[in-house]
């Protein structure tokens, strides 16, 4: 038993979560909880017509409760759907239709060991719908995908050269304000402590 995976299942209709409940059970490597024990589960696998606004409510409120990793199954998905799911955390999505026992249980492992589970397609729009995103909202703003324009990841990256404010006015020609402003500006938007955590953050996001 410790070497199966615990998972905890929901569907908002009984048929469904008893239905996939039943198909998991047999398997050897995971091993289904229940409610009380939601709290012991690795995986949440959370079935679901589509993914609209009460759907991201449970599964933020099964991550809550204890579960670190969810899968969503769902039976209807579009674009805005696919998107929702990924902003929730989802550590995978399968269509209802493709989900037979053994790719669930193949997606509960890979969520179980900090992977992802996305079918190619799926991948594709949603690829597709972030790249939108970074032209249509992020760019007219100035921003990168990073959240960062590419003032500041200039900025960041001399700071982590070693520059002082001075040092980093010089060279991208601003003023020291200019540059103060642009820290402060990172550091409070990302709540960061200083520049030199703002530094780290970006290096530990591969920014700069």
């Amino acid at each position: 038993m410790t070497d199966r995976i615990p998972v905890f299942v929901y569907a908002d209709d009984s048929i469904s979560q008893v239905g996939l409940s039943s198909q998991l059970r047999p398997r050897p490597e995971v091993w289904v909880v229940d409610a009380d024990d939601i709290d012991r589960a690795a995986v949440a696998v959370v079935v679901a017509e589509e993914v609209d606004e009460a759907t991201v409510r449970t599964l933020r409120a099964v991550q809550r409760n204890g579960c670190p990793q969810v899968l969503a199954v769902v039976t209807h998905l579009d674009d805005a759907g696919l998107l929702r799911a990924v902003e929730a955390g989802v550590a995978g999505l399968l269509r209802r239709a493709e989900a037979t026992p053994e790719k669930l249980v193949a997606a509960i492992i890979a969520a179980a060991a900090g992977q992802g589970t996305l079918a190619p397609d799926l991948l594709g729009r949603l690829m597709t719908q972030v790249g939108e995103l970074g032209r249509q909202v992020l760019a007219p703003r100035g921003l990168g995908l990073s959240g960062l324009s590419e003032r500041e990841i200039a900025v960041l990256r001399l700071l982590a050269e070693g520059c002082d404010t001075a040092d980093v006015a010089r060279k991208l020609l601003y003023s020291e304000r200019t540059v103060k402003n642009v820290i402060h500006d990172v550091t409070t938007r990302l709540q960061l402590r200083n520049r030199s955590h703002a530094v780290a953050y970006a290096l530990r996001h591969g920014l700069i």
